[in-house]
């Protein structure tokens, strides 16, 4: 498929490859912040990863519903997306300059909420935004397919692009400026989508 002959596709694949990959770069080493940066033992660390995801999800599971409503009711789709995106870079921001001691903890609890928030809402509005750009009726499991590969492609890529980002690049400040800047690129990457509003 094209992304000249079909351009709005193209933008929302990307899109969706940018915010993909930084979420996924963002949560990879999160085990090894809490034990590298905040300091925690192994135990400790573990206990609070959960805490951590518990957030996140709940988050998620919060926005997803309120943001597709919301999203419905308008008739608005480019709009929340770029909002929601811009709501996950928030995320990575708070984790670049969380201290680097156990005092950092709450405000690392509010950036996975954040992070949790943002996301929720990304995928319902997204995921909708994306149905009304597949280019033709009767290719559109094929479509869909090739709009997985914008999510799973990105799991294969993180490690390979956060590895040399914590260990030679600036350690975690370097990582979630980073999955800060990916995420605002994947908001932009919205803005030239001309048939949905």
């Amino acid at each position: 498929m094209s992304p000249k002959e079909h351009p709005d596709f193209g933008w929302a694949w990307l899109a969706r490859f940018l915010v993909s990959l930084s979420v996924a770069m963002a949560t990879l080493y999160l085990l090894f912040f809490l034990t590298d940066h905040l300091g925690f033992d192994d135990e400790a660390a573990g206990q609070r990863q959960t805490v951590l995801l518990a957030l996140y999800a709940g988050g998620t599971m919060l926005t997803a519903v309120i943001g597709g409503y919301i999203s419905d009711r308008m008739g608005k789709r480019k709009m929340f997306v770029i909002i929601a995106s811009f709501i996950m870079a928030i995320s990575g921001i708070i984790l670049a300059f969380v201290p680097d001691d156990q005092s950092g903890w709450s405000l690392t609890m509010i950036a996975a909420l954040i992070l949790g928030i943002g996301y929720g809402w990304y995928l319902a509005v997204d995921q909708a935004l994306i149905t009304q750009v597949l280019p033709t009726a009767g290719d559109r499991a094929k479509d869909l397919g090739v709009i997985n590969i914008a999510n799973s492609m990105p799991q294969v890529l993180a490690p390979v692009l956060a590895a040399p980002l914590v260990t030679v690049l600036g350690g975690y400040t370097s990582l979630y400026l980073a999955t800060a800047v990916i995420t605002v690129f994947g908001a932009l990457a919205i803005i030239p989508i001309k048939s949905v509003p």
